[in-house]
């Protein structure tokens, strides 16, 4: 965010929720899932695989393991430049757009494509400039995630059998090729790209050169027994943060300023924040330390 995130907003609603500690992880992920929720989530295994989201008992807690180093702060900090660049072309756009005196835009579109943007180049080290031009892998995406909702409505699409012979189910198929095999092709290339060096002297090195990414961290991790994740697994982690870090965090954004646009004194309270924070700086972006720093705002 930056001194752009300052200006006023008004925005319909989006209804969504997202995790944020992952000291909560456990004690959600263990809570019982009703059957229609299980029912809406096999409809997202032939894409995201049994990461995370879908996997549960021993192999939900090995693979929580094993990720966990992907959020260790030192790794999160310098995603904040990120951050910031992936906003500031979003507020580009609407400053485009009011100075063309569009008076309404889909919020949640627009928010959908920052977030997707900050995490294919988080996750993968990509710049699709999907914001600004078409992006075959994150039509893709989006693509998904509106067949899979569609499909939860139309309980006779229920049964792969029924639902792979309509038209859907056959652009639901090629949309999951295409992201399989740009994942694929990611982690192949990183496969032959990682050195051999320890993982310390690795970590120091990639530090002085770009982020240390998500796929990285997840080929460099291994269990207490000194094992690995297979290529699958490394697959279906980085599928599925794609998809749930994008939507949810889309979501809870247009949620939130949608009240900020309902209610104009908590909107001024944080710009007045952000403006506090910003005054006599030389950086005009937020940075990682300032998080703690904005109560009204967080």
């Amino acid at each position: 965010m930056t001194t752009a995130a300052t200006s006023s907003v008004s925005c319909g609603p989006q209804n969504g929720t997202g995790l944020g500690d992952t000291r909560a992880w456990p004690s959600i992920m263990s809570a019982t899932v009703a059957p229609n929720d299980m029912i809406f989530y096999g409809f997202m295994k032939t894409w995201l695989g049994v990461g995370l989201l879908l996997s549960d008992g021993d192999k939900w807690s090995h693979h929580l393991r094993m990720l966990t180093p992907a959020f260790h702060f030192n790794i999160l900090m310098p995603y904040m430049k990120i951050f910031n660049k992936s906003v500031n072309i979003m507020h580009d756009k609407w400053q485009c757009l009011a100075s063309e005196s569009s008076a309404r835009l889909d919020m949640f579109e627009h928010l959908s494509l920052m977030t997707l943007d900050s995490l294919q180049k988080c996750v993968f080290s990509f710049e699709s400039n999907c914001q600004e031009k078409p992006s075959e892998y994150i039509a893709a995406i989006l693509e998904l995630s509106a067949l899979i909702e569609k499909r939860n409505q139309h309980i006779l699409l229920h049964t792969d059998f029924l639902y792979h012979l309509t038209p859907d189910g056959q652009r639901f198929r090629r949309a999951c090729h295409l992201v399989h095999d740009f994942t694929d092709a990611v982690i192949q290339e990183r496969h032959r790209t990682l050195p051999t060096q320890g993982i310390d002297d690795f970590l120091k090195n990639k530090a002085k050169s770009k982020t240390l990414d998500f796929i990285d961290v997840l080929l460099l991790s291994k269990d207490e027994d000194g094992k690995e994740l297979s290529d699958e697994d490394i697959r279906a982690e980085a599928d599925t943060f794609m998809f749930e870090g994008h939507d949810t965090t889309a979501s809870g954004l247009s949620w939130v300023l949608y009240h900020l646009a309902k209610h104009p004194e908590f909107q001024e309270r944080c710009r007045q924040e952000a403006r506090e924070l910003l005054k006599d700086r030389e950086s005009i972006e937020i940075e990682w330390q300032c998080s703690s720093q904005m109560e009204e705002t967080s």
